[in-house]
């Protein structure tokens, strides 16, 4: 040996008197001696300043040129823990073989090296331990061990030394620290202090590297102070038993708990498919994906037969421990294609999980099918894979990928097992959700097509509507509207909410809407049509549940507005009321009476009527656009009106405002909004004229109805008018009750009304051949486009529009 530097750091502690021989020594990373022990010194001969600052490589026996880190052995490879026996040169010059474990971390003060460790060995027995005890403890079926009272091994059995694949007379002396190296180790001695210190025994889990592996393996260790017959403390028992099996069974429990309340929190595809990557990614794989088939987020039906391939799939959700998650070959949302003989087509086609040891061999045929996949594989080290289907109620829907590249362990059965109950748990919930979107989009359809599918020109009314289905996932409820033009250019608007959800509720609402109209084209009164529409709904709820009844509900507010007379008539059936905004701009709630909801059946609707000045907006909605969960009905109400008051540049604008203002982005109920701005007709396009009850009035009333067509440029309408008229005024002198009123109206139509007190109203019917009458009101009904009759509080009027389009 060469002169010692002079700069020799500090030597490590001896261990203390008593204690079984040990030598230890700590090198850094370029193989040079940075600290040495008592029991180095005993062991070779050298003292502490002969060999630190010098290289390990000339304490071995046999030397080789080239670099000194290297050539100081094995046991300063770049292994976190390596063990085995070195022949080393004894200071004298004599071969001394010994046993070393060497553990690489911070030694010296937190500089990185590594400890050398050797147990000076003493003579071994010569036989079997010869008391039953002795055997017992040599045979126990766990790791069992003994430490003095400086936590040094004294004895181990056979399982202890299995697990360290160490002899006991290599282990004796050791701390666990030196044994096992710090990290963990360090926890487990100072429970073994406090052990030693308070006289009790000690439970805990742990995590340690064995026999030199990489893996962490769990383990369960029992720590208990051994007395002797005075009671004083000994030494610490040692008992340890590997959990690795059952911890990573508790954690597939646990992975799966977790996977079960997460996936069953939504009925969104997308979302589904993200918790489930969030649950796979860290703790089951380094990168994980899910692709759907196309037809699941487009609601429709599987595609018949088996899936044949390419495959195409749009990507649902995918995660990675890598920031950005470059791992990925398409984004979230895009199509992919996989061809034929890739890994997840081949899934998809034969239906069961593949898991896969990515090797030369098979990368390099994955790159002749899918070379842009496998080119990621191979940039990113991905060693294993699963690929496993996800199928629900025999229906395929896409598929699920999970790879590692930074976890060093490969997938195994187990892993291939959780993955397939992982996505057979999201399998089941992305079905659900299918259905639920196939569900909604039929009924979203239903409502739709049951609800108009363009509002007509009316001459009373300007109108602009909204409907909103429901955002909630308890589905489309009953909401509906409607403008339905009436006789003598009146308009109707109604606006209804049925109770429930589903398709249910839309057909209920389909056959109230087909039920008003028909109950609007005969005239019936807005009180009077509301009670017919309740006989229908009680009739409805009989068939429905027959021994609950009352199954089916629903509201509806009726309005008609007249623009001769801007009289506004409208009954409501348990609806919010109205609202109407004056023209100069100021809105308030339309006072009228509430009747009962429909389907209570017995109960009256009032009738209420009020004139309205040209431009007048009423406001009909539905609670939807009020109500919500934060929010009052009276303050929705409020915010309503407030924004009925503001200028808006058209009734689609303010619509659109009022939803903006009312509404969030996904509202909890359906949602309508009708907005009907009032005309009026002019004066000059009515003439009106009292008939005497005189069979010579009817000449005059033929004079007056030319005068007028005349005036009004309508020269081709006059024969057919004149015998229009002649005919349901003769009828009303005859058959009716005074005052009798013939009244024109010029509107897209000419209108002719004859209107007299009786209340019994004509019968259209085929005269016979020799019958005297009944054949007036026949051809009246070929000669116009329309008629009808409408009952009124003082008669009746019948009426006969006359289309005026050139053809």
């Amino acid at each position: 040996m060469t002169p010692p530097d002079p700069a020799a750091r500090r030597v490590r502690p001896d261990p203390p008197p008593g204690a079984p021989g040990l030598a230890t020594a700590t090198v850094d990373d370029h193989g040079v001696v940075t600290g040495w022990s008592e029991g180095a010194r005993r062991l070779l001969g050298y003292r502490a300043e002969e060999v630190v600052g010098r290289s390990a490589a000339e304490l071995y026996a046999e030397k080789t040129l080239g670099d000194t880190a290297r050539d100081a052995g094995p046991c300063l490879a770049d292994e976190p823990r390596w063990s085995g026996r070195v022949a080393l040169c004894h200071r004298d010059g004599h071969r001394v073989e010994v046993e070393l474990l060497a553990h690489r971390g911070p030694v010296d003060g937190g500089s990185a090296g590594r400890l050398l460790v050797s147990a000076v060995p003493r003579e071994s027995l010569s036989q079997e331990p010869g008391t039953p005890a002795d055997r017992a403890f040599a045979q126990c079926p766990c790791v069992l061990a003994v430490f003095d009272t400086e936590l040094r091994l004294v004895s181990a059995n056979a399982d202890t030394e299995a697990a360290t694949t160490r002899s006991e007379d290599q282990m004796r002396g050791l701390r666990l620290t030196e044994l096992m190296g710090r990290g963990e180790s360090e926890r487990v001695e100072r429970a073994m202090r406090r052990v030693l210190e308070s006289g009790e025994r000690l439970e805990l889990e742990t995590h340690l590297r064995v026999s030199g592996g990489s893996d962490e393996h769990g383990w369960s260790v029992s720590l208990a102070p051994l007395v002797d017959r005075t009671g004083r403390r000994q030494g610490v028992c040692f008992a340890a038993r590997d959990t690795t099996a059952e911890q990573g069974a508790r954690q597939r429990l646990q992975l799966l708990s977790e996977a079960g309340a997460r996936l069953g929190s939504t009925l969104d595809m997308d979302r589904i498919a993200q918790e489930l990557v969030k649950v796979a990614v860290p703790w089951f794989a380094d990168f994980a994906s899910v692709d759907l088939l196309t037809f699941l987020h487009e609601g429709d039906e599987p595609p018949e037969g088996p899936l044949r391939e390419p495959v195409t799939l749009r990507r649902a959700a995918h995660r990675s421990v890598l920031e950005g998650v470059p791992e990925a070959v398409v984004d979230v949302g895009e199509l992919a294609t996989h061809p034929q003989r890739s890994p997840t087509a081949a899934c998809l086609i034969e239906g069961r999980a593949a898991r896969h040891q990515v090797t030369e061999s098979l990368l390099a045929s994955w790159e002749a099918t899918d070379p842009g996949r496998a080119a990621r594989i191979r940039e990113h080290g991905m060693h294993s894979v699963i690929v496993t289907p996800l199928r629900a109620r025999g229906v395929t829907l896409g598929a699920a990928f999970f790879a590692r590249h930074r976890t060093p362990a490969p997938f195994t059965d187990d892993d291939t097992l959780l993955a397939e109950e992982l996505t057979a748990r999201a399998a089941v919930c992305v079905d659900n959700a299918r259905r639920y979107l196939r569900e909604r989009m039929m009924t979203v359809t239903l409502q739709r097509s049951l609800l108009p599918q363009g509002i007509p020109e009316l001459t009373a009314l300007e109108i602009a509507s909204r409907y909103l289905p429901s955002g909630a996932w308890a589905g489309v409820g009953g909401d509906w509207f409607d403008a339905i033009p009436l006789s003598s250019a009146r308009a109707a608007v109604v606006v209804g909410d049925v109770k429930g959800r589903g398709i249910q509720a839309a057909a209920t609402m389909g056959r109230l809407r087909t039920a008003m109209r028909t109950l609007a084209d005969i005239d019936l009164p807005p009180g009077e049509l509301l009670t017919y529409l309740d006989d229908l709904v009680t009739r409805l709820s009989s068939e429905e549940n027959p021994e609950i009844g009352r199954a089916v509900g629903a509201t509806c507010l009726y309005a008609v507005y007249d623009p001769v007379s801007r009289l506004c008539t409208l009954a409501s059936a348990g609806h919010l009321p109205p609202l109407v905004v004056s023209p100069d701009g100021t809105a308030d709630r339309l006072g009228s009476p509430t009747g009962p909801p429909l389907g209570l059946g017995g109960l009256p609707f009032e009738t209420t009527e009020m004139e309205l000045p040209e431009g007048s907006l009423l406001a009909l909605y539905t609670n939807g656009l009020i109500d919500g969960r934060d929010r009052e009905i009276g303050e929705g109400l409020e915010t309503l009106r407030e924004a009925l008051s503001r200028s808006a540049p058209s009734l689609e604008a303010l619509c659109d405002n009022i939803l903006r203002a009312l509404l969030p982005a996904r509202p909890e109920d359906d949602v309508a909004l009708v907005l009907a701005r009032t005309r009026a007709l002019p004066a000059d396009r009515v003439a009106t004229w009292d008939i005497p009850p005189d069979a010579a009035a009817v000449a005059e009333a033929r004079r007056n109805t030319t005068g007028q067509l005349l005036a009004w440029g309508l020269e081709e309408t006059l024969f057919t008018t004149e015998l229009i008229v002649s005919e349901l005024v003769t009828n009303a002198i005859r058959y009716g009750r005074p005052p009798i009123r013939l009244r024109l109206i010029r509107d897209r139509c000419l209108i002719c009304e004859v209107s007299d007190a009786n209340s019994t109203a004509p019968h259209l019917r085929r005269a016979r051949v020799f019958d005297e009458g009944g054949r007036g009101l026949m051809l009246v009904a070929q000669l116009a486009t329309r008629w009808g009759t409408r009952q009124g509080t003082d008669g009746k009027t019948i009426w006969v529009e006359q289309d005026l389009a050139p053809d």
